[in-house]
């Protein structure tokens, strides 16, 4: 089901890869678009800076992309920049830990040239969209080293990779944390993801009647669908057509 046309007087939270940028090869050649840059920027002027990126990828490469500093949870929400560019992230020795864990797999893929390991600080990510056929060797060091490290840490599957990081960290709980601050306090939440790392996104947008929209194929709980990037492109330019009042948060 299409979504409802775009409200100014809503939160935004939009995931990056697949979502604002097409699928690429490698973390590190992913674009958002001109065009969408710009569509980002004019929502953001439109609601008053309620408008945050949630997105597996680091803080630091989410400003690279964007050329600035937005609120945006980095790493599934293990780091969190609020509206204010106060910086709230997981303590040091989860992240002593998961260089630990860095230190383990490289040379136990140091012969699979198509396994493409990513340290982001709090969470690593073995990626394997190079060579589909290594993923369950991916899926299966990435739990050796969950299992080593014990249970404040935990496995995340995605489309062509596989994230460690620590556990209870989520999509859906670093959207519950902006919605408790200024200037999303009060207001309906909306979510755009396309993978399955974006569920618990969807499940926390939903219990509070928000709108959660799946970017692309694919099972899912979101309540509303978009076919592709270009498509949340076309949904944005919507924002000048009539919409119907937000209601109010439902209280959980």
């Amino acid at each position: 089901m299409r979504p409802p046309p775009p409200c100014v007087d809503w939160a935004y939270f939009f995931d990056i890869d697949g979502t604002l940028a097409e699928l690429a090869a490698t973390p590190a050649s992913a674009q958002v678009s001109p065009v969408l840059q710009k569509r980002f920027a004019d929502l953001q002027t439109a609601t008053g800076g309620a408008v945050a990126v949630v997105s597996g990828r680091a803080l630091e490469d989410i400003d690279a992309i964007f050329g600035r500093p937005l609120p945006a949870a980095g790493q599934h929400g293990a780091e969190r920049r609020d509206a204010r560019g106060r910086v709230h992230q997981t303590s040091r020795a989860r992240r002593a830990a998961i260089h630990r864990a860095r230190a383990a797999i490289v040379p136990a893929i140091a012969a699979q040239p198509g396994l493409l390991l990513e340290e982001k600080g709090h969470a690593l990510a073995l990626h394997y969209r190079a060579a589909p056929r290594l993923g369950p060797m991916a899926r299966r060091l990435m739990r050796v080293q969950q299992q080593r490290l014990g249970p404040q840490f935990a496995v995340l599957n995605g489309k062509c990779v596989v994230e460690l990081l620590p556990a209870g960290v989520d999509k859906g709980s670093a959207i519950r944390a902006f919605l408790n601050e200024a200037p999303f306090r009060g207001r309906r939440p909306v979510f755009l993801g396309d993978d399955v790392t974006d569920e618990a996104g969807f499940v926390a947008v939903n219990a509070l009647g928000g709108v959660s929209i799946k970017v692309g194929a694919g099972a899912t709980g979101a309540l509303f669908r978009l076919a592709d990037v270009r498509a949340v492109e076309r949904w944005l330019v919507a924002r000048d057509a009539p919409a119907a009042p937000p209601r109010a948060r439902r209280r959980t």
